[in-house]
């Protein structure tokens, strides 16, 4: 029997540029106890090793302290045997980082980086695949059909790259057969590449990355814990969330009559967990303009609870009556007449679509106004 638990795409060093400087320590940080998190969850289950399977840094050039940092982080655990491979963006293209890897390695790390089985551990052998440049234009495991191993030896494939063209990197020419656990025989395929959980076959998986860096995805970061029991045996997989924080993309499709802030609220998680919880909102549907200032006005007062808290109201429009206008200046002045202007500019087909996305929110901001300034 050979337990191990299986991970990937930890991309350390990852500069996270979209967000404030604060939101970017905390997830770059985060990326980094994942080495600790692994080596947690492998002492739980009793499994030996750790395999990341690729993609261990975002870059074939990180800064010099990432990793060091990470040398540190690995030798810190000393029990647990990790074997790291290198992926698209940490490719052997990249030979000062790896150079001075395997200057500095510690014992407890193996290296995978020549193509070829080897002796992993006693009755196991491994099958590694490093990525020798960003794109290979090619199947990186073909090889292994061909590979000869220890009769009775655990067969253990280790690669990164992307299956039925999903890649992170989008290069079709670099698929990796779907099959081909069964076609090498190998009693566990670990990839990595794809930064969320999927089980091509029973023997074949990505864990997805540890720790979340999009909202593409939409579900808790894991890492698998492998069991493989006997040469040929379906192994036993099991999940388990290492995510510190989470990435939650909202498609909110609002009606006319919809009370905005609760629809909004039911859908946020509780307030314990927000701190640690980026949101994307992307709404869509009617509203009054009565009911997109009160959308607006949750907006801000919830916002600043969440790590971080993006808005997308382009696809939402706005569903008026006069009534709606008059709210804003009853008297029919400037304040009217504004908004009349600007409710014929949003809804005029011939305008481009960013014109009007533009006027329909000054509307609705305008509306916001008026309604505070008479308290």
């Amino acid at each position: 029997m050979f337990s191990f638990i299986h991970s990937s795409d930890l991309h350390l060093g990852k500069p996270f540029g979209r967000f404030g400087e604060d939101l970017r320590v905390r997830l770059r940080e985060a990326r980094h106890q994942k080495i600790s998190r692994l080596a947690t969850e492998a002492r739980r289950t009793g499994a030996s090793h750790v395999l990341l399977a690729g993609d261990t840094f975002d870059a074939e050039t990180p800064p010099p302290q990432i990793l060091r940092q990470a040398i540190r982080a690995f030798a810190e655990e000393k029990d647990i045997i990790w074997v790291l491979l290198p992926g698209n963006h940490d490719s052997l293209l990249a030979t000062e980082l790896w150079a001075r890897f395997e200057k500095e390695r510690p014992e407890n790390v193996v290296l995978a980086l020549q193509e070829g089985a080897t002796e992993l551990a006693p009755g196991v052998e491994l099958l590694a695949a490093p990525c020798p440049v960003r794109h290979a234009g090619r199947d990186l495991t073909e090889w292994m059909d061909r590979a000869e191993t220890r009769h009775g030896a655990l067969r253990l494939g280790l690669a990164h790259g992307p299956i039925q063209g999903f890649s992170e990197e989008d290069a079709p020419r670099d698929i990796i057969a779907p099959d081909r656990a069964e076609r090498a025989r190998l009693d566990y395929l670990a990839l990595g590449d794809w930064h969320g959980r999927l089980a091509v076959s029973p023997k074949c998986h990505y864990p997805g990355a540890p720790e979340a860096d999009s909202f593409k995805h939409g579900r808790t970061s894991c890492a698998l814990h492998v069991v493989l029991t006997a040469s040929g045996a379906a192994p036993n997989v099991t999940e388990i969330e290492t995510g510190e924080l989470s990435w939650i993309g909202l498609d909110l499709d609002f009606r006319p009559g919809d009370d905005p802030r609760k629809r909004l609220e039911a859908a946020l998680p509780a307030a314990a967990g927000r701190r640690d919880t980026l949101v994307r909102l992307a709404a869509r549907g009617r509203l009054s303009l009565a009911e997109r200032a009160s959308l607006d006005h949750a907006i801000v007062d919830l916002a600043d609870d969440f790590g971080s808290f993006e808005v997308d109201l382009d696809r939402l429009d706005l569903d008026h009556e006069t009534a709606d206008l008059d709210e804003i200046d009853m008297r029919g002045g400037a304040l009217r007449t504004a908004a009349a202007r600007l409710l014929a500019g949003a809804e005029d087909m011939d305008a481009d679509a960013e014109t009007r996305r533009v006027r329909k929110a000054a509307l609705a901001r305008l509306y916001s106004y008026a309604l505070a300034a008479r308290g």
